[in-house]
């Protein structure tokens, strides 16, 4: 089944792999050299689906210094098309809506509407931050444009724990054209747990149909990848921290970390019928952290078969 197929039949075992485009001002020989190796990456994994994200500068979420610095990277989809053609792959092309007008997304929606594209639309992320455009406003533009675009939305298991309201969220997106999610990368087996929980049991009292939910796995080799994924406003247990970083091969020990956060998780929605898949990336570009992020996706890849 191909993956517009998989997600529109709400189907667990989606697996997909996420790639953020590299910089603005890198050089044509470099990025051409560094698209083949994603490319020689993803044939080898065979995901249903390749996520190009599309980043912006979160300094609003946190004061606190940001661990890598922001730049601007290459647009998801002109790197799509340009640099990664020889991938017989689907695309979901996230969008962060705050950075287009109405008029610049309207069009960006209306591009694609002659063909089956996937996109996730992201918002502003805090509520203080100065956006061009809410993201209500971009599901507005969505539903009148281009129905046919498989629309996709985010979902936080931190916000959840903090709130307690993400399922009502994930419900209100679904509502205005969602029809899967993609979660920001979990660490915390129970926190995502109780996400997947309250969002079954409120589907299953209001008989609303759950869509496929795609969990965010991303390895961690290093202090600074760390402090990075903390910085993102990840939860990573002091036990899990300790065990990563006093190990000798960090990257290794996160992988088997993950691997078993994912088998529990991928039992527990098994049981209820809840569409689990999972999105591997790795938000590092150490060679290190790559590989892992490729073994994880093996690993994955045989528990959901």
């Amino acid at each position: 089944m191909q993956l517009n197929e998989k997600v529109m039949g709400r189907k667990s075992g989606i697996f997909l792999y996420g790639l953020t485009p590299p910089k603005l001002k890198t050089e044509e020989e470099k990025i051409k050299r560094i698209s083949q190796k994603q490319m020689d990456r993803i044939k080898y994994l065979k995901p249903d689906g390749l996520i190009l994200y599309d980043i912006h500068d979160e300094k609003d979420r946190n004061t606190d210094e940001r661990p890598f610095p922001f730049l601007e990277t290459i647009d998801p989809q002109v790197y799509s098309e340009l640099y990664l053609r020889e991938l017989d792959l689907p695309r979901i092309i996230y969008r962060c809506v705050g950075k287009y007008n109405q008029d610049k997304l309207r069009n960006w929606i209306s591009d694609n509407k002659k063909r089956d594209f996937q996109t996730v639309f992201v918002g502003a992320a805090s509520g203080s931050q100065e956006v061009s455009l809410s993201l209500k406003e971009a599901y507005d533009l969505y539903n009148e444009c281009n129905q046919r675009m498989t629309l996709g939305g985010v979902c936080i298991p931190e916000r959840h724990t903090l709130k307690g309201n993400e399922h009502l969220r994930m419900i209100d997106k679904q509502k205005k054209g969602c029809n899967f999610f993609v979660s920001q990368a979990i660490f915390n087996l129970e926190n995502a747990k109780n996400f997947l929980s309250d969002y079954y049991y409120y589907c299953r009292e209001n008989n609303l149909q759950m869509v496929p939910i795609i969990l965010t796995l991303s390895p961690c080799g290093s202090q600074k990848t760390l402090d990075f994924l903390k910085w993102l406003g990840i939860h990573v247990s002091k036990w899990l921290e300790n065990d990563i970083l006093s190990c000798h091969d960090p990257s290794l020990k996160s992988v088997l970390i993950l691997e078993k956060i994912f088998s529990d998780l991928w039992i527990f929605a098994r049981e209820k019928g809840i569409p689990l898949g999972c999105n591997i990336e790795s938000i590092s570009v150490s060679k290190k952290e790559i590989e892992a992020s490729v073994l994880l996706g093996e690993k994955i890849k045989s528990i959901m078969d």
